[in-house]
């Protein structure tokens, strides 16, 4: 694929954002755009919330079964990157939600990075 094509009109306007839209997520165009959030898959989100909850569950174990006044720490959670809403847990940078809307079909296959922020945050 060359992209001076596009530039020589061989490759028209819809065809190439259709293959810009249909990149990979791991890809170096979305690492570039969206940061860390890009590398975060949905397994790598539910592995950092069970580690988060067996990390609160261990502390409040630790808590109950403390002598008065020797409470420990609360855990850290998991970083994260960084997503629209302001929170910050990691070093990404927020998704840019001014892209237009994938398909439904898309959409339903794989959530967005924003989605699951706000699910597991």
């Amino acid at each position: 694929m060359d992209l001076l094509d596009w530039h020589r009109d061989r490759l028209s306007a819809r065809r190439l954002t259709v293959l810009i839209r249909q990149l990979p997520h791991d890809s170096a165009l979305n690492r570039e755009l969206h940061g860390e959030a890009a590398d975060w898959s949905v397994t790598d989100h539910l592995l950092a919330a069970a580690v988060d909850h067996l990390a609160a569950a261990n502390w409040m174990f630790a808590s109950v079964n403390s002598e008065e006044g020797d409470h420990p720490d609360p855990p850290a959670p998991v970083p994260r990157p960084s997503y629209d809403d302001g929170t910050e847990t990691g070093g990404g940078e927020a998704p840019d939600e001014s892209e237009p809307e994938k398909t439904a079909a898309a959409a339903d296959a794989t959530p967005s990075t924003v989605q699951l922020a706000r699910f597991f945050g």
